[in-house]
Parts: structure tokens; sequence; C-alpha cells
């Protein structure tokens, strides 16, 4: 951050205080949540490490839940953006919905609310996109994936296409239950998020 400060017979006088750290608030699922893992191998811990690395002074607050809802996150969000003041929202959410069958038009708009909110509060947000398995059927999952686009462009927010980019559908980068990400998948899932997220910092 600086600040300009006004000198006697000198003009402006700028004075370098630093960056100031900000804070990164994870809306998130089980994806997020490391679920079935040591969460300091998850992606939100490689990406803690990687801000790091690269100089980053932020702060990530990972409030993700395993088995949540897009209604859940959108329930639980106001107090969290009270308590954290983000500077930044990563919304990962929508997974179960798909899972369960929901309506998509509901998953949108839990979604789009949620990001009004955010941005509401004076923070930039960042939507992880999702699909879901083929088996649900094509009219089903195309109107699924549909859903991350059509919300971040109505809202002018940056979008990661599909988080489990690499990942997905891939038994070698999965769990025994064929749908959560193992820990050789968290690298994959970081680096699918890091060059939307970045610019935002």
């Amino acid at each position: 951050m600086r600040a300009w400060f006004l000198s006697a017979g000198l003009g402006l006088l700028l004075v370098s205080q630093g960056a100031m750290a900000g804070t990164v608030l994870i809306v998130g699922d089980s994806i997020s949540a490391a679920f079935g893992l040591d969460t300091r191998l998850g992606w939100v811990s490689l990406l803690e490490q990687r801000l790091a690395k690269e100089g980053f002074k932020e702060k990530v607050v990972n409030a993700s839940v395993s088995g949540d809802t897009s209604a859940g996150g959108q329930a639980r969000l106001p107090s969290l953006l009270a308590e954290h003041k983000p500077d930044l929202v990563i919304l990962e959410l929508g997974g179960n919905d798909g899972l369960r069958g929901q309506p998509p038009a509901q998953l949108q708009q839990n979604l789009t609310d949620m990001v009004e909110q955010s941005k509401a509060a004076g923070a930039k947000v960042l939507l992880l996109g999702m699909k879901i398995p083929p088996n649900y059927g094509e009219r089903y999952t195309t109107a699924f994936a549909a859903v991350y686009p059509k919300v971040a462009e109505a809202t002018d927010v940056a979008l990661v296409p599909f988080m489990l980019e690499g990942v997905g559908g891939r038994p070698d980068m999965t769990q025994q239950d064929g749908i959560h990400p193992n820990v050789p998948a968290q690298p994959y899932l970081l680096d699918n998020v890091w060059p939307v997220l970045k610019p935002l910092l």
C-alpha cells in the first residue's frame, strides 16, 4: 500500500508503506476441505505455500465443509463475510447439488446471490466451476455445467471453468470412492486455479 502526503514547496511526496496483507476466504465443499486426506496435503494448504513462496502476504481462511451444497454455503456466507472481512472470496460449491440432482436453476440463483453478497461486502470473487459424471444424462449435465459461465458473465467475476480439469474421471487421481481427488491430484487442482487467482491478489 502507498500513501501520498502533501509536502510544502515539494508537491506530492510518495511514501511506501509496503503491501498490506489481505484475506482470501474459501467457501467450498469436500474438494476444498480435503476430504479423506491430511488437510496439510490439500490444495488449499498448497495454495498457502505458493503464496508465501511468491511473496504474497494474504491470509487464507478455509471455510469449506464436506457435503455442503450451494444453499448451505449461501446460509453460512453472511457470518463469514462479517467475521473475516475478506478481500477475495473463492466459491467452490455446486458439486453436491449436482450429485443430488437438484435443479441447475436453483444452483445458479444461489451462486449469484453469494457473488452479489461478496461484492457488496467489498470483496473480489473467483468462481470455481464444476461438472458432474455423464451418468446423470446429457441434458442435466449440460445444464449443470452451463451454470458457472452464466453466473460469471452475469456478475462479471473471474471463473475457472472446471476445477477438476485433468483430474475428474481418472482413477489414478481419485480416492477409492471414485469421486474425491487423492493426494497426487492436489497440485493439479492448484495449478487449475492459480492462473486465474493470481491476478486477483
